[in-house]
C-alpha cells in the first residue's frame, strides 16, 4: 500500500502515519512495548502518556500475508483531520513479523471495511464516526493520484464526496457481501472482447492493495494477452516501447465498463533504467462466492471511488 496519511491518538495527541485500508477493518499502531525490528524504525504509541487511554486487556492477532501481527486492545481518542472520535477501539502491536512492516513507510493501518471483518470485536473507525454522528452522510470517498507527487498523493473525504475530483456521472453498484467492500464483476474484456471472468465473478475494492489481483489461472492468461513475461525477481514485465500497441482492459461492473489503457495498467519504474511492470498479479483467495479479484490502487487511481455505508453500495466515476 503506498497511500497514507497522518492521524493522532491520545491526549495530548501522538501522531502516526497510517494506511487507510478498505480491505481490513481494524485500526492499529505500534506499541511502546513492541520489541520487533519493525517497531524500532516507526512511531510508537505510549499509552502511559495519554490521559484518555483505556486499557482493553485482550490480546489480538491479525493475519497478514507476511505473518501474524500481535498486540493488545485498547481505546483512546482518535483525531483524523478535524474530527475527533472518542473511545475508538484500536490495537497496539507488540510484535510485527517479517521485513514487510520494517520496510514500510507507514506506522500502522486504519481499516475501513465492515465490522464483520474486524478482529476481536473492535468497532471500526468509520462505525464510530457514524455512531458519534461526526459526519453528515455515512459515505467516504477516495481520490488517488498516480505518479511521483509524494507530498500530495490524493485525498480521502470522510462523510462526503469531492465533486471536483471526478467528471461525468457516478455509477453505483451494490455490495454483495458486507465484510470487504465486495462487488460483482460481470466480466473482464480485453480489447473489447470478453476474455476473463466470463460468467461473472466477485471483486473487492481495496485501497490497501497496490495492484489488481486475480486467480492465478486467469492472471496467467491475462499476462500472456499483454505480452508480459516473468522476470528473475518474479514480477511480470512488458517492453516499455510497446505500450501504445498493448490492448485496453475493461472491467464490466453493473451496466458500465471501466477501461484501463496500457499506460494506466503498466507501472513504470525508474531505477537504474526504466522498466515497465504489469499492474496485474496473481493471488488466490477463495470465498463462499468463489474466487476474488482485487481492484487495488492501479484501478482506484483511474476512478474516483465512493464507499456508501448508508446504502451498502460503491460508486465509481472517472477521476480527474
Amino acid at each position: 500500500a503506498q497511500y497514507y496519511g497522518v492521524v493522532s491518538v491520545g491526549t495530548p495527541p501522538q501522531k502516526f502515519t497510517v494506511v487507510f485500508d478498505t480491505g481490513s477493518s481494524n485500526f492499529w499502531v505500534p506499541s511502546a512495548y513492541c520489541i520487533s525490528e519493525a517497531c524500532r524504525v516507526h512511531q510508537k504509541f505510549k499509552s502511559f502518556l495519554s490521559d484518555s487511554y483505556e486499557h482493553g486487556g485482550e490480546a489480538f492477532s491479525l493475519q497478514y500475508g507476511t505473518g501474524q501481527l500481535l498486540g493488545i486492545a485498547g481505546k483512546d481518542t482518535l483525531q483524523i483531520s478535524n474530527i475527533s472520535i472518542k473511545g475508538q477501539d484500536f490495537g497496539e502491536s507488540v510484535f510485527e513479523p517479517g521485513t514487510t512492516f520494517a520496510l514500510a513507510h507507514f506506522d500502522g493501518v486504519l481499516g475501513l471495511g465492515y465490522p464483520s471483518l474486524a478482529v476481536g470485536n473492535a468497532l471500526p473507525v468509520f462505525d464510530s464516526i457514524m455512531n458519534q454522528q461526526l459526519v453528515m452522510e455515512p459515505v467516504f470517498s477516495f481520490y488517488l493520484k498516480r505518479g511521483d507527487d509524494t507530498e500530495n498523493g490524493g485525498e480521502l473525504i470522510l462523510g462526503g464526496i469531492d465533486h471536483s475530483r471526478y467528471k461525468g456521472s457516478i455509477h453505483w453498484v451494490p455490495v454483495t457481501e458486507k465484510s470487504y467492500w465486495q462487488i460483482h464483476l460481470n466480466n473482464i474484456k480485453i480489447q473489447g472482447r470478453v476474455a476473463l471472468c466470463s460468467h461473472g465473478c466477485e471483486a473487492i475494492v481495496d485501497s490497501g492493495t497496490s495492484l489488481i489481483t486475480g486467480p492465478s489461472s486467469q492472471i496467467r492468461r491475462l499476462q500472456e494477452y499483454i505480452g508480459a513475461s516473468r522476470s528473475h525477481t518474479g514480477e511480470f514485465l512488458v517492453d516499455c516501447r510497446r505500450l501504445s500497441s498493448l490492448p485496453h482492459i475493461s472491467f464490466t461492473i453493473g451496466h458500465h465498463e471501466y477501461k484501463l489503457t496500457a499506460e494506466q495498467y503498466v507501472i513504470k519504474s525508474i531505477e537504474d533504467q526504466t522498466f515497465c511492470m504489469s499492474g496485474f498479479q496473481s493471488l488466490d483467495i477463495t470465498t463462499r462466492s468463489g474466487p476474488l479479484w482485487i481492484l487495488g490502487d492501479v484501478f482506484m487511481s483511474e476512478f474516483y471511488c465512493i464507499f456508501d455505508r448508508g446504502n451498502d453500495r460503491v460508486g465509481f466515476a472517472k477521476a480527474v
